[in-house]
């Protein structure tokens, strides 16, 4: 796999770093499990989320998909080729497949193999313990009846559609529940291909969009079905891989980077939506200026840009997103400050272009790197394209959803899914908007989030990578503010108090060492302070009441206690 060997020189550079870095942060442990005590996770959580041996002795390198979907069955019958290079010696390894799929054989070097299902888990044993860095080829041919969503994207499955014209439309959107319900496959976000193939056959009525480039259209034989092959030439985590089939027509444009270097942009809509696709996806050209002013060249060049028109609102499916947003402002007419007009889905699922999918965690319990990253992604778009004020405009209609109920970051190994509300979205990208403000240096913030991300593009990463990363670049340890962010619900609270003619401060938090500064206004005038856990005077004439925190840079709560 690309990405793991990418994550082994990053590591080894990041280890050659730390002999000279002047600053080195503390090991991250985690969210506290008491905040997890009411979640019951069962074995199949566990064969889902977890890394066993029958997973890590082996790496993915390439997927072929081939698919037949027979839309008036609602059914689909496909074989899979992967390719994999064996890490350690093993006997047996695990894929995933939901059980509601019939497995009619594996088989390896025209051998068939046997195996074992145990809930979603299929173990299957290798004919002979191959030897570490032998490359192998698997089959494995399956189907069924995929599972159907009730409610996609927020829960997984095959949506069956009718357009407007009542014709097939058919969309597929499977992350948190995993790729394994339509396919089978190393269902975990450690290990992507470096490539794959998607090879869908349909009825010939319909057309069918998926990832990457189109390679070939072909109309077979019995003249009423024709095959649709899509090559994806980059490492792709598998719940991005999907497919739209409708009555589909397709235009195309181009974005010129800041280089000159011109990248494709193609589109697949409804065939009546085409003129207003035409007038919304105007935007996009806009969108990949502000993304690559604050972060580089979008990162998935020579597959192209896509948006595919699906029956369910979006998802950041890489170099294919899915956009039902129903061509409107905002989210579907609403969601935006007033005086901006915006496709959310466009300018949110496009901004996991970098942070999801060319950026990538191990383990869903730290989706907050994708969610809050892309979420304040949207707002630097609002800043890059109608300015700094704006920006805070709309962070501002962001906060009234942060809920501070449980960490944004999840106990590992279980698949953890399960988080309360929207908070690694919005609370998170208020993390990194007073991250910014605590550094109170926009240069330096900026040049941080850029060197992040063209420094682990097209990887994957983890929390402890992000606060080592920042930490070195920033020149002070933010392990505190990290982990008083992530892995507690509550956001710091700065208490004043009066005492003797003076109004004092300090930090309460969950964490030691939370040493960060925050702004406040005194009446009108706008306060730089430098709390710590120590009561500490903020100055005399005025009352605790007249203080009140910079709610529009710095997410804290402020208390005024005896």
């Amino acid at each position: 796999m690309h990405h793991r060997f990418l994550l082994l020189c990053s590591f080894v550079l990041y280890l050659a770093s730390c002999v000279s870095a002047q600053v080195n942060a503390q090991q991250m442990d985690g969210p506290p499990a008491k905040y997890f005590t009411s979640h019951k996770f069962t074995r199949a959580d566990t064969l889902r989320g977890a890394l066993r041996p029958e997973r890590t002795s082996f790496d993915v390198t390439y997927y072929e998909l081939h698919l037949e979907v027979n839309t008036e069955a609602r059914s689909i019958e496909g074989r899979v080729e992967m390719d994999y290079q064996v890490v350690a010696p093993t006997g047996r390894i695990q894929l995933d497949l939901f059980k509601n799929l019939k497995i009619k054989d594996i088989q390896q070097n025209g051998q068939v193999l046997r195996y074992e299902r145990i809930d979603n888990a299929v173990f299957i044993d290798l004919p002979a313990e191959p030897a570490a860095g032998s490359r192998h080829r698997m089959s494995i041919r399956y189907g069924g009846t995929p599972v159907a969503a009730k409610n996609a994207p927020w829960d997984g499955g095959f949506v069956w559609a009718l357009d407007q014209r009542d014709r097939t439309w058919v969309g597929v959107a499977c992350e948190g529940t995993g790729a394994s319900l339509w396919w089978p496959n190393k269902d975990h976000l450690s290990d992507e291909p470096d490539s794959m193939l998607v090879s869908v056959t349909v009825p010939k009525r319909f057309f069918v969009a998926s990832n990457g480039n189109l390679r070939a259209e072909v109309e077979l034989d019995n003249r009423y079905q024709k095959r649709y092959d899509w090559f994806v030439s980059y490492p792709i985590n598998n719940y991005n891989v999907s497919l739209g089939i409708g009555s589909y027509v397709h235009f195309d444009s181009t974005y010129v980077a800041f280089d000159g270097e011109v990248l494709d942009l193609d589109y697949y809509v409804l065939d009546y939506n085409l003129d207003k696709a035409r007038r919304q996806f105007r935007q996009v050209g806009p969108m990949l200026a502000a993304y690559e002013h604050y972060l580089g060249k979008y990162p998935f060049w020579d597959d192209g840009f896509a948006l595919i028109e699906t029956p369910y609102l979006g998802m950041e499916h890489q170099s294919g997103i899915a956009y039902g947003n129903r061509y409107m402002r905002g989210y579907l007419g609403g969601g935006l400050p007033p005086g901006m007009d915006w496709d959310y889905i466009i300018i949110h699922e496009s901004g996991h272009e970098y942070f999801g999918n060319s950026i990538s965690v191990a383990d869903h319990a730290e989706m907050w790197i994708h969610e809050s990253f892309t979420t304040y992604l949207e707002a630097l778009y609002v800043e890059y394209r109608y300015g700094p004020k704006d920006a805070l405009r709309y962070l501002a209609m962001q906060r009234p959803y942060i809920r501070n109920e449980a960490p944004i970051v999840g106990p590992p190994g279980v698949n953890f899914d399960d988080f309360a509300g929207s908070d690694h979205y919005y609370k998170g990208a208020w993390i990194l908007h007073t991250l910014r403000n605590v550094l109170n240096d926009d240069p330096l913030f900026f040049g941080m989030l850029r060197s992040f991300y063209q420094d682990h593009q097209h990887s994957i990463v983890n929390t402890q990578q992000v606060v080592d990363y920042f930490s070195r670049f920033a020149e002070r340890d933010l392990t505190p503010f990290f982990r008083q962010y992530l892995f507690h619900p509550a956001v710091p609270t700065l208490e004043i108090r009066e005492k003797a003619g003076q109004v004092e401060y300090r930090w309460r938090t969950d964490v030691a060492g939370f040493h960060v500064p925050v702004g406040v206004f005194i009446g009108s005038e706008a306060v730089r302070l430098d709390p710590t856990a120590a009561w500490q005077p903020m100055g005399g004439g005025f009352s605790a009441k007249d203080v009140r925190v910079d709610a529009s840079r710095f997410l804290v709560d402020l208390e005024i206690v005896k």
